[in-house]
């Protein structure tokens, strides 16, 4: 795991933090204050690439629909694939 390397109580609290946001409103505030434009759009076209891996998409139709790269395509199958399953936790329980 390799947020494991950067256990200190600063990440805990960002997590926390996240955590305690009710809506997706509160996220927009939060997220706004937190990121940037790029950081945000970054982190929503990973979950929508792993989405789309998930339904068996090609990299060309993930390439074309995201417009995400074929090393952002591959790092996230990568973790798919040998990761925690945070995509997988994640994306089931959208799919509820």
């Amino acid at each position: 795991m390799q947020l494991k390397k950067l256990n200190d109580l600063t990440v805990e609290q960002l997590f926390e933090a996240i955590l305690t946001l009710k809506s997706v409103d509160e996220c927009y505030v939060f997220f706004d204050d937190l990121c940037t434009v790029n950081e945000i759009q970054s982190m929503s076209q990973r979950l929508e690439v792993a989405r789309m891996l998930r339904l068996d998409q090609t990299y060309k139709q993930i390439e074309q629909e995201t417009s995400a790269s074929t090393a952002t395509i591959s790092r996230v199958k990568r973790c798919l694939n040998y990761g925690n399953d945070g995509y997988k936790l994640a994306l089931d329980r959208l799919d509820r």
